[in-house]
């Protein structure tokens, strides 16, 4: 067993690196795989099943997965690797689905001639066993706010009811959990540097879950880390971060990320 490379970008088969890490030492994984040949991965391929059952063992207990996936459409059908996926995460390697979530996109869908435009992902919540950290981010605006819910009734699952008393609504609430991102150059990131690599998800998807699912002080994990964007907003959001792919290009690339913003924090502690 090895010491865990923390905030490490660590160069490998993601399967084979995760082996050597101990049990129950990752508080939160955000990640998006290749999937259905949609993302050309300079040739590689990787093993589904035996990453989702090592994500098991290494969670904690309390500990989230975000799986963020589509599926292509081959022949005229939509493949449902992404449900497929989804239920091997729950049914084989041991997860709970806590939430299906929606990645919707604004801007630049897919065009296809005979079927609607497709503008969004899946972003499939896994919690091992029962949820730990919830820090909800209360942005959507309440319609109503500054006035009373009233006092109402609620059916309690024994058919009793009891009724709420009333309370202010405030200006914010909970959002929803479907979330739409502007996506395209200079809004999924201003890095330039991060178009290098052929999917990238936007920083702030990135950054929302890391907020929602941990605390900081935490150990954010991408085991497909890709162009960096998780490793880099763990980071900057004071939890520790830990991220393989396989592709040294990649490497370099998410390396090159976090060095240029984690030198700008610097630089702003000292001014």
């Amino acid at each position: 067993m090895i010491n865990l490379p923390i905030n490490k970008i660590i160069h490998g088969d993601c399967l084979k690196v995760m082996q050597d890490f101990p049990d129950n030492c990752i508080d939160l994984t955000v990640t998006s795989p290749p999937y259905d040949n949609l993302r050309t991965y300079n040739g590689f391929v990787f093993d589904f099943e035996g990453i989702a059952k090592e994500l098991y063992r290494i969670t904690k207990p309390g500990g989230v997965v975000v799986w963020v996936v589509g599926d292509a459409t081959i022949n005229g059908s939509e493949t449902g690797t992404s449900f497929r996926q989804a239920l091997f995460f729950k049914d084989e390697a041991g997860f709970k689905l806590y939430d299906t979530m929606i990645y919707a996109k604004t801007a630049f869908p897919k065009p296809y001639p005979n079927k609607y435009h497709q503008v969004f992902e899946y972003m499939f919540v896994f919690s091992k066993e029962i949820l730990g950290t919830f820090n909800p981010i209360k942005d959507r605006r309440n319609k109503k706010a500054g006035k009373n819910t009233g006092i109402n009734s609620v059916r309690e699952i024994d058919g009793r009811l009891t009724k709420r008393t009333s309370k202010k609504i405030g200006e914010y609430g909970k959002r929803f959990n479907i979330w739409e991102y502007r996506v395209g150059k200079n809004h999924t990131t201003t890095d330039n540097i991060a178009y290098q690599h052929p999917a990238i998800f936007p920083e702030q998807l990135a950054q929302d879950h890391i907020l929602s699912w941990s605390n900081p002080g935490d150990l954010v994990f991408d085991p497909m880390v890709g162009s960096g964007t998780t490793c880099k907003m763990a980071a900057l959001n004071d939890r520790n971060y830990i991220g393989i792919d396989i592709s040294e290009e990649y490497c370099e690339l998410a390396r090159e990320r976090i060095r240029q913003h984690t030198a700008q924090l610097r630089l702003d502690v000292l001014m």
